[in-house]
């Protein structure tokens, strides 16, 4: 398969097709259309990356571990000037060769799911917490370097949000995880609520399971309007892109709450209308002026 243009490299074929799929179909905006070129760009090959690591960790036919491994070292060469061969790897190339991101987060996203071939349960919420440093705080961590902000206090409220987006995508669920024998809920909750794991895989949810997931919803909502004062930190291109991963958990939460924590009986899905109203709530609203000068966060 060979690249496109020089200084271009982009997934071909099918492969696309199937991320793009899956982009559209994410909580929130992976890249607002509103942003310029090279920061969609950007941002679509690190989705395209996250996303084929994902997928390998959990749909990929064979040894997954070796997989996972294979493609975690291609991935890291590229930082070396290793030629890689995979395609969405190819289609990193600009921002890793325009210094605009670090290999350090895409490792712990591989090591995340490396975690995932063998650790299918949680015992308390503190673990699960030490799994999302791996598998989401990466992520948001990936996307302030993108935007050169590189302010700690900035990646500390990143991290909340990204963990508890994940939370949010683990709670919407629940039922597929479990058919794949995976339980994210952590064991001492289900403990404390008196649910079973056979439970997980039943709908309509019993009265217990309802008050866990409610429970759960709401920490996880704490945790993100704990870190939702990051957008009022970011000025320009920054704080519009965040502020539209933040308006997607915010929207989430709201239909995970509309089930009544019956996640099993109902899907929950954000609208568009509620990510909207969550990004005219952060301040980001269609009469925002466009950034001024900088391609990054001004």
């Amino acid at each position: 398969m060979s690249p496109t243009a020089p200084g271009r490299h982009q997934p071909e074929g099918r492969e696309v097709a199937g991320l793009r799929a899956k982009r559209q179909a994410e909580n929130f905006p992976v890249a607002l259309r509103v942003l310029p070129r090279e920061l969609r760009a950007d941002l679509t090959a690190v989705y395209a990356v996250a996303r084929t690591i994902d997928d390998l960790g959990d749909e990929a036919e064979g040894d997954r571990v070796a997989q996972l491994k294979a493609f975690g070292e291609e991935l890291a060469g590229a930082w070396d000037d290793d030629e890689p061969t995979h395609p969405v790897i190819r289609g990193l190339l600009p921002a890793i060769h325009g210094g605009r991101v670090d290999a350090e987060p895409f490792s712990r996203l591989v090591e995340a799911n490396l975690q995932d071939q063998h650790v299918t349960r949680y015992p308390a919420y503190e673990d699960l917490l030490a799994y999302c440093r791996l598998s989401a705080d990466p992520v948001g961590r990936i996307v302030l370097r993108l935007f050169d902000v590189r302010d700690e206090r900035a990646a500390e409220l990143s991290d909340r949000v990204c963990t508890a987006l994940q939370l949010v995508e683990h709670w919407q669920d629940v039922a597929e995880d479990f058919a794949d024998d995976r339980v994210y809920l952590p064991q001492e909750d289900l403990a404390a609520f008196g649910v079973t794991e056979a439970e997980l895989g039943a709908a309509p949810g019993s009265r217990e399971f309802r008050e866990l997931m409610r429970f759960e919803i709401d920490r996880a909502a704490a945790l993100l309007g704990s870190g939702a004062p990051l957008v009022g930190q970011l000025h320009g291109w920054a704080r519009l892109a965040v502020g539209g991963f933040v308006a997607g958990g915010l929207a989430t939460v709201d239909a995970l709450r509309a089930t009544g924590g019956d996640v099993l009986g109902t899907q929950a899905r954000p609208s568009k209308a509620g990510v909207l109203g969550w990004l005219m709530w952060l301040g980001i609203g269609k009469s925002q002026r466009e950034p001024k000068a900088g391609r990054r966060s001004g």
